[in-house]
Formats: C-alpha cells, structure tokens, sequence
C-alpha cells in the first residue's frame, strides 16, 4: 500500500524568544502595532508538512510518498530525502522559485509567531495523484492553495480514503470550500483553535461536520486530544513528554500516527493514541525532524502509555 503524502518541503528559520510575548504586545495598541524581539537563539531546521509527516512515517518503518515543489535551493533537502531513504520522485523541482521558508519566533510558553514565504509551493496544483501508482490511502496537509483542493477532490473522485488537514491554509478557503474539501475526506484533523475557525468559517459545529466524515481529530496540546466519530465524542489523553523543547511540527508527527493506524485498519482511538505518542517524542526536541526514536522505542511508548501493541 502507497500512502501519499501531500504537503509542503520547507526550510525552517526557528528563533527563541526567552520572554512572553504577551509582556510585549499592548491590546489597546494592536492598531499601530510595531514590536522587535532579540532571538538570541535560531537555527535552520529541514521542514514542511508532508517533510516531516513523511519523516515520522519512516520511523514507524514505513515508505511513503511524497507529493510535493521544491525551489532551486532544494539540493540539501533532496540529499536529505535521499538519506532518509525516502523518494522525491513526486517532488518537482521548479527552478525559478525558492523552496518555501518558514521563519518562526517561539516565545518561553511555546506560542509562535510565524512569517512564511511559499515559493515553490504554489504551484503544487502541477502535481497529480494519478501520477502516483497504487495509492490506497493519502492526507492533504497545507500547501499551495489550488494544489490542496485539486488533490483532495482527486482522492475524493479515486475514492481513496484521505485526511484532510487545512492547518495553517484555512484562511485561505471559504465556508462553502471547506465544507465539499472536508465531505470527501475520511478524516478532519485541526488544533482546537483551528477548530473554532472551521466552525466560524462554515456556520457548523465540529459535531455537525463530524457527520460529514468518518471522524473528525481536535488536538489540545497538552490536554490531548477529542475525536468525533460513529456519532460521539473520545478524549484521548496526552503522553506526558519528558520535556518541552520545541512545539514546531508535534502536530505532523501526530499525524503521521493516525495515518500508520489507518493504514493497518484501526480504530480511531487506537490510531490517536499513537498519534500522541508520536507528538509526544517530536515536542521534546528542537524542530519537526531531530527526534530519532527507534521503532522498538515507540513501541514500548505506546504500551506503557495505553497498553497497545504496535
């Protein structure tokens, strides 16, 4: 079985800001905001969706594919891919673009502020999933914005079960846009805060649009996660991590979870249950593809965290 990963390659620009932003940021002068933070602290980190989602999959053991545009500047990221011993023939390179970059400032309470240039990654519409042979199973994470739509309406019209994760393009679509995108998926994964976007955007409540859906992931970070599936609600408790380092990609590696469960057939409650463990290893290291946990050790994670074999 192929699962297709739709998504972004990006590098990453992360900056630790040793402070709160809210001790910086004036409520009453959010009009004429103008705010500098020292980062004492930055590093470049290989990321992107479907970069580290398909990361996460491969420390599960798996193969996935990646479906995604990269710039003239890719040459270590592809090098990387290949290291990795994961395939970039679904990765077109466009030479006259950058690769996407994302520049995020993290304050000391693991809120961000993030700046993003996508580059390549617009034109991720030129890529087809009928290019791809044998793919059973997929997700369509944010990328470009005509890109998102086409591949979810191509796995929906393929009948091949996807999830369906806007994260951070939701502004980009409308409530009637969201609604068909979400109806063909098999699952809707968001943030809480995500969430409440959804059901602004749409005029539903996330129960509501769990019936459009298999089941519908809202992570909470440190509270866990709520699934809405077969008509109720499951809150599956966090993994308390050993330490909270960086919170950049915990959400593409939760994801990456859910799909390994999908893949094998398992509940929902099951397959997010990996999913935290998965989140729980990413948030205790700096950025979305440091954490190098064999698959032995998440195995045992995820037994002594919910009595599940992997």
């Amino acid at each position: 079985m192929t699962t297709l990963i739709c998504g972004s390659i990006a590098y990453d620009t992360i900056m630790v800001f040793p402070d709160q932003f809210r001790k910086h940021i004036l409520a009453d002068q959010m009009h004429i905001l103008n705010v500098a933070f020292l980062v004492p602290d930055m590093r470049r980190e290989f990321g992107g969706t479907a970069g580290n989602i398909a990361y996460n999959m491969r420390l599960l053991g798996e193969e996935p594919m990646i479906m995604a545009t990269v710039g003239h500047d890719a040459g270590s990221y592809r090098a990387r891919l290949a290291d990795l011993g994961l395939s970039e023939r679904h990765v077109r390179v466009l030479e006259d673009q950058f690769t996407a970059q994302a520049f995020i400032t993290t304050d000391i309470d693991d809120n961000q502020i993030t700046a993003f240039h996508p580059g390549a990654m617009s034109s991720s519409h030129l890529n087809r999933i009928a290019d791809v042979p044998s793919v059973r199973l997929g997700i369509v994470s944010p990328d470009g914005r005509q890109g998102m739509i086409e591949h979810a309406r191509d796995f929906a019209a393929a009948r091949i079960p996807f999830i369906f994760d806007p994260g951070q393009g939701l502004p980009m679509f409308s409530g009637d846009e969201l609604l068909e995108l979400i109806g063909g998926a098999s699952c809707l994964t968001v943030n809480d805060y995500e969430g409440r976007i959804v059901e602004q955007k749409t005029g539903r409540g996330i129960e509501e649009i769990a019936a459009l859906v298999d089941c519908v992931v809202v992570t909470r970070g440190g509270e866990g996660s709520s699934l809405w599936t077969g008509g109720r609600r499951v809150d599956v408790p966090a993994v308390k991590a050993p330490a909270l380092v960086d919170p950049t990609g915990c959400g593409d590696a939760y994801r990456a979870g859910l799909l390994y469960g999908m893949a094998r057939g398992w509940d929902w409650v099951k397959s997010a249950r990996l999913a935290s463990v998965m989140g729980s290893i990413k948030i205790g290291h700096r950025g979305g593809q440091n954490h190098r946990p064999g698959r032995e050790a998440i195995a045992a994670q995820l037994r002594e965290n919910y009595g599940e074999s992997l």
